[in-house]
């Protein structure tokens, strides 16, 4: 494996943003170096820093690992072409311009992953946005973004703009009365994003402090599983007012919400948890819409709730609609069933308490 054969791979790495062209025609491609199993490519940037650079670094990585062989290691840098060695760390220079007239930014968390965190988060969005309220929603779960599916945006590319010599803007797809922004309409839907922690933040940051949202009531941000660095990113630099905890009843999920409590409780970050979501609380069949079945338990949300001093803010039902809503881009708050209406009531606890 040569330096050739690097380029080679390099021409499936497309600027989304660039009328789709590799970063080899945009000429990004400063340096390949190729020493035994070590690959190290140098990206240079003109002048101002470009808004998807965590992006492309990802990009450039996975296209060479998926296609060398087993063992190759791979590291690309970023540069700016005027300058060799930047001064300041990627993406740390980002100000708060873009969410000044936002009055209220919540985190929608997850002690673990497969409660149906994205769901509640896209479907209370489109809720708030029923009732009347400015919404947008951050998809910062930049390992697994499944906003562009939820909401049947995949095609969409949003629009950027330079505002000043060193600052590019994006502009939020508009759906539904609400603005999305997610790391997944710059990536191939097939593509796997391999970033490591400081790098995914500075893309996170990225997808929320870059993106002209305008006048806001609510800014929800879809977090990833868990209690990472990522999340430590997120209440540090982002002005994050609370955060909303998904979870399931049964006690495997609830053991992991108590993980989030502490997190947000901790000295150091001290967030308030504006209170719990009961997800898949209990299983109601379509044709009869009368009946429950507490298949994962009952009422387990509500017991960890009390527990911990945190209002439960509502118990969302398992039922077919909301699975296929989610998979077809139409969410189930957008209807008048049960379930929807279960969005709608959750929509206005949220936004009475805040």
């Amino acid at each position: 494996m040569n330096e050739r054969d690097i380029m080679n791979m390099l021409l499936e790495v497309v600027h989304p943003a660039r009328e789709s062209k590799s970063i080899v025609e945009l000429g990004l491609v400063d340096s390949i170096s190729v020493d035994g199993n070590l690959v190290t490519v140098t990206l240079a940037f003109p002048k101002k820093r470009d808004p998807l650079t965590e992006y492309l670094v990802g990009a450039t990585r996975a296209a060479i690992i998926r296609n060398s062989p087993e063992g190759t290691k791979v590291e690309v840098k970023a540069i700016v072409k005027e300058n060799e060695a930047p001064k300041k760390k990627p993406g740390l220079n980002l100000g708060m311009e873009e969410v000044g007239n936002v009055r209220h930014i919540i985190g929608i968390a997850s002690g673990k992953g497969g409660v149906g965190k994205s769901t509640v988060a896209v479907n209370l969005a489109v809720a708030l946005a029923r009732l009347g309220y400015k919404v947008g929603l951050a998809d910062a779960d930049v390992y697994g973004p499944s906003v562009p599916l939820m909401t049947g945006t995949e095609e969409e590319i949003p629009g950027a703009e330079q505002v000043a010599e060193d600052r590019e803007v994006f502009f939020p797809i508009e759906k539904y009365g609400v603005k999305w922004m997610s790391i997944g309409y710059f990536a191939d839907p097939e593509q796997a994003l391999i970033w490591r922690g400081p790098m995914a933040c500075n893309a996170l940051k990225q997808m929320i402090l870059q993106v002209r949202w305008g006048e806001l009531d609510f800014l929800l941000v879809d977090m990833p599983p868990g209690t990472g660095d990522i999340h430590i990113t997120l209440v540090n630099d982002i002005p994050m007012e609370g955060a909303v905890i998904v979870t399931t009843p049964q006690p495997v999920a609830l053991s992991d919400v108590e993980k989030g409590v502490s997190m947000f409780r901790n000295e150091h970050i001290n967030r308030r948890i504006l209170g719990l979501v009961e997800n898949m609380a209990w299983f109601t069949p379509e044709e009869l819409p009368d009946n429950k079945y507490y298949i994962f338990g009952k009422d387990g949300g509500a017991a960890m709730a009390q527990k911990y001093g945190i209002p439960l803010l509502g118990q969302i039902p398992l039922v077919q609609s909301i699975r296929e809503g989610g998979d077809s881009g139409e969410p189930a708050a957008l209807g008048d069933r049960p379930d929807s209406k279960a969005f709608l009531d959750l929509a206005r606890t949220l936004a009475g308490m805040v």
